[in-house]
């Protein structure tokens, strides 16, 4: 003997369900999942860039290192960054220093006679880069020389592969830089610094 429900036949029919219940979840599964496989590409990409610019920065420290060289070395990291990242932009900086202190605090160092942290009243400093004046940055554009600490950076800038950046409203180009820094070998006798003055 069969029972009869009370109650309209719809509230009875549970066909379909699980199909109204997957429209409503997979529009965020599916961005949940575009979000893991950026962030896991993002974590793959880095790995790669720092890798490349490890190598090539230790060979350009070698006192065997030439201008040449180290374009050559440019060239490579950029050439196996593109090839198992898929793409990008590469920009590459050289700033040498003359110690780790000066790589760590860029100023270029002085007497401050007069004890007020600002160099004037014709107080020395250490004119790292020749060019006459006190700099906050007292990094030189290159390798450097002997001895010389130097700041190897790149700079990789890459499209997302997925669309879900617009929707979070983040941009759809990431950057990120990875560097390294070394001293170089001692091939030749480092160039002093000049003595200027503060005006």
């Amino acid at each position: 003997m069969r029972v009869r429900q009370k109650g309209p036949f719809l509230s009875r029919d549970t066909r379909g369900a699980t199909l109204v219940e997957f429209a409503f979840v997979a529009p965020i599964l599916v961005l949940m999942l575009m979000f893991l496989f950026d962030t896991g590409y993002y974590l793959y990409a880095r790995a790669i860039l720092s890798g490349e610019v490890q190598a090539a920065g230790r060979a350009s420290a070698l006192e065997t290192a030439t201008d040449t060289n180290r374009a050559l070395l440019d060239a490579s990291v950029e050439t196996a960054v593109k090839r198992l990242v898929g793409g990008g932009t590469l920009s590459f900086d050289r700033l040498s220093f003359k110690s780790y202190g000066r790589a760590q605090s860029r100023a270029e160092a002085f007497i401050d006679s007069n004890s007020d942290n600002i160099c004037n009243n014709n107080e020395s400093f250490d004119d790292a880069n020749r060019n006459g004046f006190r700099d906050t940055d007292s990094g030189v554009a290159g390798q450097g020389g002997a001895k010389d600490v130097t700041i190897y950076s790149v700079t990789l800038r890459y499209d997302r592969l997925f669309p879900m950046a617009s929707l979070l409203g983040w941009s759809q180009q990431v950057s990120m830089n990875s560097r390294t820094i070394l001293r170089n070998q001692p091939f030749d006798k480092q160039a002093e610094a000049l003595i200027g003055r503060c005006t």
